[in-house]
C-alpha cells in the first residue's frame, strides 16, 4: 500500500477554516455500521456522535459488542461507515482516497491494541525506527533509541519483541507514537492484559504522550483505573453513546 500523497489533501468542507487545528481532532457524526452476511445484517453503530477535542484524554467505555472496537477502526480509516461522517482536524476519512489514508495512518495515527502491536522477531529498536521510517523520519534510528530511552526502555532496545513483557511491549508502541508525534493515538483495551503495577506505568506513558507532544489519545478500556485517568469518560452502549 502507497503512503504517498500529502494528508492535507483530505476532504475539507468547503466553509471549513484554513487551518484544521480549530476543528476538534476526532468527529464521528451521525455514523451507522452495518456489516452483512447474506440476509443476516449486524449493526455495530447506530447513529454515533463524538467530538474529541484536541490535547483531550478520552476513555470509552462500555459491554462488549457496543461498538467500541467499530469505532476506533472507523477513527483509524480502516473501515468507512454506512452512513454518517468521520472527521480528523476537520478533514473527511469517509471521503478520503486509499493513497490519503494510508498517509494519514502514516504520519498522523498511531494505534495501540491490547497484544499484537509489535512484528515479534524485531527488536524494540526495529520496531519503532520502521514506524519513523514509515512516517519520513529523517533520522530513524537516531529517534527511536532517544525514544525507547525516554521511555525507561533504554535497557530493553536491544530484545526481540516476542520476549518482552506485556507492558514493555505497550510501551515501545507508545514510544513510537512519541517519536513520530502521533496527532490521534487510538487504543484499544492497552491495559487489559497487565497488573496493576504495569497498568499504572503504561497510564503515565499514555499521559506522557498527551502532554510532551500535545497528542489526542483514545482509550477503549472496561477498567475503572484508565478511566477515572482520564479528561472525560463516554459510555457506549447498543452502537450510540449514553
Amino acid at each position: 500500500m502507497s503512503i504517498e500523497g500529502p494528508v492535507e489533501s483530505l476532504y475539507i468542507e468547503p466553509e471549513a477554516p484554513a487551518r484544521t487545528r480549530e476543528w476538534p481532532a476526532l468527529e464521528l457524526i451521525d455514523v451507522f455500521k452495518i456489516y452483512r452476511s447474506g440476509p443476516v445484517e449486524t449493526v455495530a453503530l447506530r447513529g454515533l456522535d463524538l467530538s474529541v477535542e484536541r490535547g483531550e484524554l478520552v476513555a470509552v467505555l462500555g459491554p462488549s459488542g457496543c461498538g467500541k472496537s467499530t469505532m476506533l477502526a472507523l477513527a483509524a480509516g480502516l473501515d468507512t461507515p454506512s452512513a454518517g461522517e468521520v472527521r480528523v482536524g476537520g478533514r473527511s476519512l469517509t471521503r478520503a482516497t486509499e493513497p490519503e489514508l494510508a498517509s494519514y495512518r502514516a504520519r498522523e495515527l498511531a494505534i495501540v491494541f491490547q497484544s499484537d502491536n509489535l512484528w515479534p522477531t524485531l527488536t524494540a529498536e526495529e520496531n519503532v525506527a520502521i514506524s519513523l521510517r514509515l512516517a519520513g523520519h529523517e533520522a530513524p534510528e537516531s529517534a527511536a533509541v532517544a525514544a525507547l530511552e525516554a521511555f525507561g526502555l533504554a535497557g530493553r532496545r536491544t530484545h526481540r519483541a516476542a520476549a518482552l513483557s506485556g507492558g514493555e511491549q505497550q510501551r515501545v508502541g507508545i514510544a513510537a507514537a512519541a517519536a513520530r508525534r502521533a496527532t490521534l493515538v487510538l487504543a484499544d483495551e492497552p491495559t487489559g492484559e497487565l497488573d496493576r503495577e504495569n497498568e499504572g506505568i503504561v497510564l503515565d506513558a499514555l499521559a506522557a504522550v498527551r502532554r510532551d507532544h500535545g497528542s489526542t489519545v483514545v482509550v477503549v478500556t472496561h477498567s475503572g483505573n484508565v478511566a477515572a485517568a482520564a479528561d472525560r469518560v463516554v459510555e457506549l452502549r447498543d452502537g450510540r453513546v449514553v
